[in-house]
């Protein structure tokens, strides 16, 4: 008995699979009126792709990078940067220095550990003082030397990312919440007549620290740059620039005693930074291929997709565009040495809408932009359903095919809870990928196979 109801059921479900079609399925017709059944459709298109090189990337940050590094397959990285420094308005200095006179000024560059590289490798950072006050222009391709007198430079200090001259004790010391309390650092001297001629304009001319404008025109900020050493990048999370002197204090038995002070200047949010990043030795990513397409960063290339939106408005005839789910597969990452690793996130959105989503500070809204985060155990960046972008761009320009780039992100988050009182993570920035990073992604024919599913009323 078991059997034949076994038999039968088998039966039963083959005639019911026979009447299938890969291209039309009717969902719900059992009860909806006749003339609101809805026919579901799914046709299969297939996308191409290409490396591009990018000149230059909008990068508004406080964050630095700085260092050169060769990659065998990513070619030749060099970044550097100049800043502006903050200035109080109607600035002055808190004391009156000994008979006037400053003692010394130092530069300094704190970086986090994330660097990119040998950590040992023997670097030199070197400053110059900018000259021209600087544009409010953050793309990365300036050059320096517009705005620099590179003749003239201001200090220079050799470093290796981890300092051999701090302890490990020190190096690994954490507080009591078990963060590492020690903050890396490159120290450069500079000439103490810079520090002179600021306390010497307080005093003179004062109307140059009326504001931050007033402030740039007297000093326009400091260019750090990288002339030795090759292997290492290091990401900067802030530059000050302090003046050290001795002040006069009167003691209890009427004695005057020398106190030390000092004067900060920081590069922050407020003032300007410029990041420049120089990309050599890539034009093979750049050949055709078939098969593969490149993403690097910091500014080097990306990948430019065609969706065939032409073909599908054409197929689907005005059907509703329901769901086209999409992701990206990555090939193995490089076995060598300090190999660079994938960007954690990326972006996808239309090619003319690149300048206008940094610069206005956008975050994905998956109407027209879509982040997809790297996926480690399957190498791929799914970014969901991207239906709407498609419809969209069939609504707006339906004689052309739509391109899209695909872009390394930094993604900021906030974190928020749910009714569930679990914590839910959501984007507040999302800006250019300044760290160095690659990764290869497929593109053949496979791996550009994407399924369009639409929907018709009948």
């Amino acid at each position: 008995m078991k059997i034949k109801l076994f038999v039968l059921g088998l039966s039963l479900g083959i005639s019911i699979l026979s009447g299938c079609n890969d291209d039309l399925t009717q969902v719900g017709t059992g009860i909806q009126p006749e003339n609101d059944r809805p026919l579901v459709y799914a046709d299969t298109f297939y996308m191409k792709a290409k490396t591009v090189q990018t000149d230059s990337v909008y990068a508004r940050t406080i964050y630095g990078s700085l260092g050169e590094i060769y990659d065998p397959l990513y070619g030749n990285l060099k970044s550097d940067f100049m800043c502006q420094f903050y200035c109080p308005e109607n600035y002055r200095f808190k004391y009156t220095p000994h008979e006037g006179r400053i003692d010394s000024v130092e530069f300094s560059l704190y970086y986090s550990r994330s660097w990119t590289g040998d950590s040992l490798t023997p670097m030199r950072a070197q400053i110059y003082e900018v000259t021209t006050p600087l544009a409010r222009d953050f793309y990365t391709n300036i050059d320096p030397e517009q705005f620099c007198d590179m003749q003239k430079s201001l200090g220079m200090q050799i470093y290796t990312a981890r300092n051999l001259s701090v302890s490990d004790s020190l190096w690994n010391a954490t507080n009591s919440n078990g963060v590492q309390s020690y903050q890396p650092n490159i120290t450069i001297r500079m000439p103490k007549e810079v520090g002179q001629r600021f306390y010497d304009a307080t005093i003179q001319t004062p109307e140059v620290f009326t504001d931050q404008n007033t402030f740039n025109q007297f000093f326009p900020g400091i260019y750090v740059t990288n002339t030795y050493g090759t292997g290492n990048i290091l990401n900067i999370e802030s530059a000050q620039m302090k003046i050290f002197y001795k002040y006069t204090v009167k003691g209890s038995a009427d004695q005057d005693s020398l106190v030390y002070a000092n004067e900060i200047f920081s590069a922050t949010s407020e003032v300007i930074q410029l990041n420049r990043f120089k990309n050599t030795d890539i034009s093979h990513l750049l050949k055709p291929n078939d098969s593969i397409a490149y993403l690097k960063s910091p500014a080097g290339v990306y990948t430019l997709l065609t969706i065939p939106a032409q073909d599908i408005a054409s197929i689907i005839q005005g059907r509703i565009v329901s769901n086209v789910p999409f992701s990206l597969k990555a090939l193995p990452q490089e076995g060598w040495k300090y190999a660079f690793e994938p960007p954690k996130n990326i972006l996808i959105l239309p090619k003319d809408s690149i300048d206008t989503f940094f610069k206005n500070n956008n975050v994905e809204n998956s109407v027209t932009s879509y982040l997809g985060s790297y996926i480690q155990s399957t190498r791929t960046y799914s970014f969901g359903n991207i239906a709407k972008l498609i419809k969209a761009h069939m609504e707006n320009s339906p004689s052309k095919d739509l391109e899209i780039c695909v872009i390394p992100v930094q993604r900021r988050v906030g974190e928020t809870y749910n009714y569930s009182y679990q914590k839910v993570e959501y984007t507040v920035a999302i800006e250019n990928y300044l760290k160095p990073s690659g990764v290869k992604l497929r593109i053949d024919k496979d791996a550009m196979t994407m399924r369009v599913t639409t929907i018709e009323y009948k």
